[in-house]
């Protein structure tokens, strides 16, 4: 979830093949963007979502592109 110009959690673990959703439940635009070249959502305008399928094991740093001090991990087991 995405709330106070914060990733919340800001760190997550999750299993190969899970999923993640990021929901925008702020008032400002974000991105979900991988601090390598995995994804990125582009822009989320308060109330969309974007989900993502994390295939391989790993430890996933992303930020928001607009926000750039906003950021999180995501470690896949």
């Amino acid at each position: 979830m995405i709330e106070g110009f914060r990733f919340v959690p800001q760190s997550v673990t999750v299993s190969v093949g899970d999923s993640v959703r990021w929901i925008n439940n702020d008032n400002a635009d974000h991105t979900t963007t991988s601090d390598g070249p995995s994804w990125d959502s582009g822009v989320l305008t308060p109330g969309r979502s974007f989900t993502r399928v994390f295939a391989t094991r790993g430890t996933f740093t992303y930020h928001c592109a607009i926000h750039p001090s906003m950021t999180g991990t995501i470690t896949v087991q």
